[in-house]
């Protein structure tokens, strides 16, 4: 009865810490964000979510370089890094958490399958990105996604 869920833990490192937060989702489409928000206090962490669906948005609203884009993909080590460290600098955050990848069913390749997915978290200017390969449905990957991208923050705050 006492177990805290992984979002719990990550608000708890983040208010103990007093770190802001700033999510910046692809493939989760907001589902990180929205753990977050369901942990009771976590207003005084969260500044901001950002959904970033399109190559234009992470460019946008992140900051993603279009070179990156265009020579790596939306489904990138390398636009999963920029996404956090843009998250950071456009909510002005401590730790910026990211994700993107390929949630399927269709929109996947034999060099990117459906179920990649890299996530990324910024600390300040640590930071860390992980490939995942996923399986099941499209809302199964996405939730795992995201447990892995809460999973990634929790790690990293607990070694600051």
């Amino acid at each position: 009865m006492g177990t805290k869920t992984i979002e719990e833990k990550c608000v708890e490192l983040l208010l103990e810490r007093k770190l802001t937060l700033t999510t910046a989702e692809s493939c989760t489409g907001g589902m990180v964000a929205s753990r977050i928000v369901d942990v009771p206090g976590a207003s005084g962490t969260l500044m901001q979510g950002i959904v970033t669906y399109s190559n234009e948005a992470k460019e946008k609203y992140l900051g993603v370089k279009h070179e990156t884009l265009k020579e790596f993909g939306a489904v990138s080590s390398e636009t999963a890094e920029e996404m956090a460290l843009g998250a950071v600098w456009v909510a002005g955050a401590d730790v910026g958490i990211a994700t993107t990848g390929i949630a399927g069913p269709g929109g996947g390749t034999p060099e990117k399958p459906v179920g990649l997915v890299y996530i990324a978290c910024c600390i300040k200017t640590s930071v860390r990105v992980k490939k995942l390969n996923l399986s099941g449905s499209r809302k199964e990957i996405r939730s795992k996604a995201a447990d892995e991208v809460l999973t990634l923050l929790c790690e990293m705050l607990s070694e600051e």
